[in-house]
């Protein structure tokens, strides 16, 4: 997995609030012992925003592999979870991630997670060079558009694999790392109209 996988969702939660702050809006920010930004909450009359690195991997409705640990910060000292909550206008938007990594084959994660999966629906697996977070906001009775997943340009050595709606989706991006996997654990869910996240 790319190291910037969840530096964007950090800047993508930033720039969110860069676009809807406006005055009369409260910023908290709450930080590791280390100084570092651990949560920031913006709120203004028209939404809200949350951006944390305190993710957890019930918040994707996986469990981790056995054996497997949460990848350390890199050098950029990036965080390898990341939890985002937009909301405002009728809009929602939530999206946690997870980085890990583990001793075990590529082929025995996917196994693993393919059963856990099953439990979301059928499960689709494509072949990508990158993690691919196919959204679509909306709700499921929207009529001029396809809501199932797609593989998009189905190449590469990574293995997604997804589950859901492009409205409400879990997903599993698995690649071989060393004589092990790295692995991320992502759910995504938009709504268009008034929806809590």
């Amino acid at each position: 997995m790319r190291k910037s996988k969840f530096s964007t969702f950090l800047l993508l939660g930033a720039l969110l609030a860069a676009v809807v702050l406006l005055p009369g809006c409260s910023v908290n920010v709450k930080k590791e012992p280390n100084g570092q930004d651990k949560q920031v909450d913006i709120k203004t009359f028209a939404g809200g925003i949350r951006v944390s690195n305190d993710a957890d991997a019930s918040d994707t409705g996986l469990t981790v592999y056995p054996g497997a640990h949460l990848k350390a910060k890199d050098s950029g000292n990036d965080n390898k979870s990341a939890n985002v909550n937009l909301s405002g206008f009728g809009y929602s938007l939530k999206v946690v991630a997870l980085e890990y990594e583990s001793d075990a084959a590529p082929a025995k994660v996917l196994a693993f997670y393919k059963d856990q999966l099953k439990k979301y629906g059928t499960v689709l697996e494509c072949h990508t060079a990158h993690l691919n977070l196919d959204m679509k906001t909306g709700s499921h009775d929207s009529r001029n558009d396809s809501n199932e997943l797609t593989c998009e340009g189905d190449h590469g050595s990574n293995i997604e694999l997804k589950v859901g709606k492009k409205y409400d989706q879990h997903i599993v991006a698995v690649e071989p790392e060393g004589k092990g996997s790295s692995f991320s654990l992502v759910y995504v869910r938009t709504h268009g109209k008034e929806a809590d996240i």
